[in-house]
């Protein structure tokens, strides 16, 4: 369903001539692509939308890094423009949770695994995957769950 619906947005972009929309769609396609002919080589099946959201996690956490470079490089025009495709591809992602929201599900987490210290982390991370897929950002939540397990 979701790459139906950048399907349809690339069309849409196409039609009303918007050109970096379209690159950057016609890029997460690409991509989606590749990652399925990577899934298919192993044996597995196409990418499911759960993969998907975290292709596209992947790829705003790469333009992420490349604005910060581009930043301190002092290239404006690039960052701008790495700015403008996280905005694009962010707009395929659930709503984000707020620090609040993680914390209570990495709290309702470690009660569901009994996790009691850090060798149980793993565990407390597998279920905030399972359910919370793309809705938030795991290298902040590790932190959270690692502080939540020792503290």
């Amino acid at each position: 369903m979701l790459r139906d619906a950048i399907n349809n947005a690339v069309k849409d972009a196409m039609k009303a001539k918007e050109e970096r929309k379209l690159s950057t769609l016609r890029m997460v396609n690409s991509t989606l692509k590749n990652a399925d002919i990577e899934a298919r080589g192993q044996g597995k099946p196409p990418l499911s939308d759960a993969d998907v959201l975290g292709v596209l996690q992947k790829m705003i956490k790469q333009r992420q890094e490349s604005v910060e470079l581009y930043d301190k490089g002092g290239r404006a025009e690039l960052a701008a423009q790495e700015r403008e495709e996280i905005a694009i591809i962010s707009a395929y992602l659930p709503k984000q949770m707020s620090d609040d929201e993680v914390k209570a599900a990495i709290s309702a987490a470690i009660a569901e695994t009994g996790a009691a210290g850090m060798k149980d982390m793993g565990k407390v991370i597998g279920v905030l995957r399972a359910k919370f897929a793309g809705q938030m950002d795991f290298g902040k939540a590790s932190g959270m769950v690692k502080a939540a397990l020792t503290g």
